[in-house]
């Protein structure tokens, strides 16, 4: 029997075309379900559609791509981004923190369809070893765990972005599957999440043949990343540590920071893949990336006035002395242009043709980050310390932002690490998951980092309401769906939105 899943990934798979060798296996039109899941090479097809759903909207869907909604719950309330000349009402009322369950933007459709069909990867690829002699339990474990771990991003992101969501890790295979499922708690999503992550971390590569593969596809390194992320929103401090060092003394794969220079932007963003790169979403010039309307030709989104000179710092007396993430990488000064994912170097734009800067899902500058955070919570704090330094200096941080802080000052150095996260990380999705995670230590003594983020931003007489709402730690999260609680009624409405 067709089915509704088989349709969008081989559709997926079909229209979808990139120059990458990896992305390009596509299988005939017309395939069917009972023609499918033969061979291996149906198995990497469903795989290769797995990858082309992170990157594209199928043409039968009409939400966003998984990096749009990825921007926007990471970004819109963390107080670097503010509404451009075609922000809609839905992503204003996002940036303001006054969101509902009838907002758009809440929809989290487009996660569940990618967690789908990793579903169906992990449910119909074992039995292809059966029916295809050439197919071996190492290619199945590869393809297994590129799987496994993309679901466990998935569920990370909606965790974090909703808390409490449903849990599904069986496929659906046809509409008469069943689609009433309660939500499961945060804390037992994450545990799933790291037991996908370890399963996956048993059977995945250590390298592929290509560059564009070692830093497109899962490896080793991809799923020792997303652990340490993972345990650090589970307060593991130790897990973390351990699976950072996994990957900085890996010998498979050598990541290093690239030195400030003028070639920096073009390495790292403009063309990426870089030995500063863990895991990115490759788009090329035959499948372009959404972000050249989002940031440029209908801006819906601009860096907050006060970004440059609060978070990158500006040298009155030298404008030359400069970070070299802030002006003409992160954004442009004067208009507040969002320029990670359009330009090119540090005075020219790529064309609308040439807009192929990847999705950045993990840096290494990322993973040295979330290492010096693990070790400050484990009064390490010199050694965090050590970890932002070797930063700076790669990124000719100026002398305005550092801090003058001691190891022993753990709170200290916890705020240090989230300024620099700020810099490093502008605009990739990850300042509201930072602000979010570090709020919620020690049973949210810190709130106020959420607080103080929110009313920077927000009109001066909303402040008080806001304020008001986000002592609701609840209120952190965004509400289900209402089209969402309508076809499945076991769910149950976030409290603060009821």
């Amino acid at each position: 029997m067709r089915t509704r899943i088989f349709n969008v990934i081989l559709l997926a798979v079909v229209l979808l075309q990139s120059c990458d060798n990896y992305l390009d296996l596509r299988p005939e039109n017309g395939t069917t379900r009972e023609e499918f899941w033969q061979t291996k090479e149906d198995v990497k097809a469903a795989v290769t559609g797995i990858y082309l759903s992170l990157l594209n909207t199928p043409p039968s869907e009409s939400d966003l791509t998984i990096p749009e909604y990825i921007f926007m719950y990471g970004e819109l309330r963390g107080g670097m981004v503010s509404a451009a000349q075609y922000t809609s009402d839905d992503q204003i009322d996002m940036l303001t923190t006054n969101i509902l369950p009838s907002n758009s933007l809440t929809t989290w459709r487009a996660f569940y369809r990618v967690i789908n069909f990793c579903n169906t990867v992990i449910d119909l690829g074992p039995p292809v070893l059966d029916l295809d002699p050439t197919f071996t339990q190492e290619e199945l474990n590869t393809y297994l765990a590129e799987a496994l771990t993309i679901r466990a991003y998935m569920y990370f992101t909606l965790a974090r972005t909703f808390k409490d969501v449903p849990l599904k890790l069986e496929a659906t295979l046809s509409d008469e599957d069943n689609f009433q499922l309660p939500t499961t708690p945060q804390a037992d999503i994450f545990a799933q999440v790291v037991q996908d992550l370890l399963d996956a971390e048993a059977m995945a590569v250590e390298t592929y043949e290509s560059v564009a593969e070692n830093k497109g596809k899962i490896t080793k390194n991809t799923i020792n990343t997303m652990l340490t992320d993972v345990y650090l929103w589970q307060e593991d401090y130790d897990n973390a540590l351990i699976a950072a060092d996994k990957v900085i003394t890996n010998t498979n794969e050598t990541y290093e920071l690239i030195e400030a220079s003028p070639s920096w932007f073009t390495s790292v963003y403009a063309r990426g893949n870089t030995s500063e790169s863990i895991f990115e979403l490759q788009y090329t010039t035959q499948n372009l990336n959404p972000f050249y309307f989002m940031f440029l030709l209908a801006p819906q989104y601009l860096a907050e006035a006060s970004v440059l000179e609060d978070v990158f710092g500006l040298d009155f007396n030298d404008p030359e002395n400069k970070d070299i993430r802030g002006e003409r990488a992160s954004m442009v000064p004067g208009t507040n242009e969002i320029y990670k994912y359009t330009g090119f170097d540090e005075n020219n734009r790529k064309s609308f043709a040439e807009s192929d800067t990847h999705w950045f899902i993990y840096r290494y500058a990322d993973l040295l980050l979330m290492k010096a955070e693990a070790l400050n919570e484990l009064n390490r704090g010199e050694e965090a310390l050590l970890i932002i330094e070797e930063l700076r200096e790669a990124r000719a941080a100026i002398d305005l932002t550092e801090e003058q802080v001691t190891g022993d000052n753990k709170n200290g150095v916890r705020q240090y690490i989230l300024a620099e996260r700020a810099r490093e990380l502008a605009f990739e999705g990850k300042r509201w998951f930072d602000l979010l995670r570090n709020a919620r230590k020690e049973n949210y003594a810190y709130i106020n980092l959420i607080i103080n983020v929110a009313i920077q931003s927000a009109p001066a007489n909303q402040q008080q309401t806001i304020v008001a709402k986000l002592q609701d730690p609840n209120s952190h999260y965004l509400p289900i769906n209402e089209y969402e609680l309508y076809t499945n009624k076991a769910l149950v409405q976030n409290p603060f939105y009821k």
